[in-house]
């Protein structure tokens, strides 16, 4: 629960000032499930069942006055096709 908390604490919400800023947060799985949960805004549980793929992007928006907005998640588009899924069994590829 700290390492969590201090994640969405420094990784969440909108920045301060008027200039676009963009940050790339390169992490494992459960704290990307983790931060896709929080901006679901789901119950603390939930993050156990979002599962990513290597290498797949996930893109979290933060505006002021505006809920988060999950743009994608999971993206493994920029992979070539024999890299998607890895670790996932196969009822999992779609």
């Amino acid at each position: 629960p700290e390492l969590t908390r201090a994640a969405t604490d420094r990784f969440t919400g909108p920045v301060d000032g008027d200039e676009p800023r963009h940050e790339l947060v390169v992490t494992h799985a459960f704290l990307a499930a983790w931060l896709v949960r929080d901006a679901l805004d789901a119950p603390p549980w939930r993050w156990m069942g979002l599962n990513h793929a290597n290498a797949a992007l996930t893109v979290i928006r933060y505006a002021p006055d505006r809920p988060a907005d999950v743009m994608t998640v999971n993206d493994m588009g920029h992979l070539p096709p024999e890299m998607r899924w890895t670790g996932f069994p196969p009822e999992s590829h779609i």
